[in-house]
């Protein structure tokens, strides 16, 4: 008679984990790079950490297509769970503006870069808290409750910029804010159809909304 063998699993030390996370963090980044570009050196960092309930901080990526990419990088973990999907075992977050990039004006709301920023940052920060208690599935919708302050009503599509090809399973889930008779276009005919329409008319992968409707 056989007995089953079970291997238990070592418990990593605080070292061992701290170890494991920064030397995923520095892969991450350079897969982060391989699709966005050279990242830009200076992080939007939170007064209070995410972790804790504060906010994300924000990472830059001017060097890529035309505009700036912004994207998260507190999502995907080597140690403890991560915000996943049907297409990712663990993801980043990615939006993208049109503006090139211009610090300076990030807080500023009258200038095109800052409201463009200022918008991102309001829907990047509920979204990854989202992610983290349900499932954001490529080419799913979503639309925020009237009632929220400053996103409320805003309506979002959600895209794949990138799975790469690793281990981890890892890539960037793309948030691109719509127009509400483009969200209808993509409940009435699925969102992939949507994600075409907006390549087509090259918009895809921009938020900004100061353009016409592609449906």
């Amino acid at each position: 008679m056989f007995k089953k063998l079970f291997t238990k699993q070592k418990k990593l030390s605080e070292e061992e984990e701290e170890k494991l996370e920064s030397d995923w963090y520095d892969e991450k980044s350079q897969l982060m790079e391989s699709i966005l570009g050279i990242e830009h050196d200076m992080v939007m960092h939170a007064l209070i950490p995410y972790e804790i309930g504060g906010s994300l901080d924000l990472y830059y990526f001017p060097r890529g297509i035309k505009g700036t990419a912004i994207a998260t990088k507190e999502l995907a973990h080597a140690c403890r769970e991560s915000s996943s999907n049907n297409t990712f075992t663990k993801y980043e977050l990615v939006m993208f503006t049109s503006e090139n990039l211009n610090l300076d004006n990030a807080n500023d709301t009258n200038t095109a870069f800052g409201s463009a920023h200022q918008n991102i940052c309001s829907i990047l920060n509920p979204i990854a808290n989202y992610s983290e208690q349900a499932t954001l599935d490529l080419n799913e919708t979503c639309e925020f409750p009237t009632d929220m302050e400053d996103i409320g009503g805003k309506c979002l599509i959600f895209s794949n910029y990138g799975k790469i090809q690793n281990k981890q399973g890892f890539g960037l889930l793309l948030i691109i804010e719509i127009f509400h008779s483009e969200m209808k276009y993509a409940m009435d005919f699925g969102g992939s159809k949507l994600i075409t329409l907006l390549k087509e008319s090259n918009i895809y992968p921009y938020s900004d909304l100061n353009r016409d409707p592609v449906a």
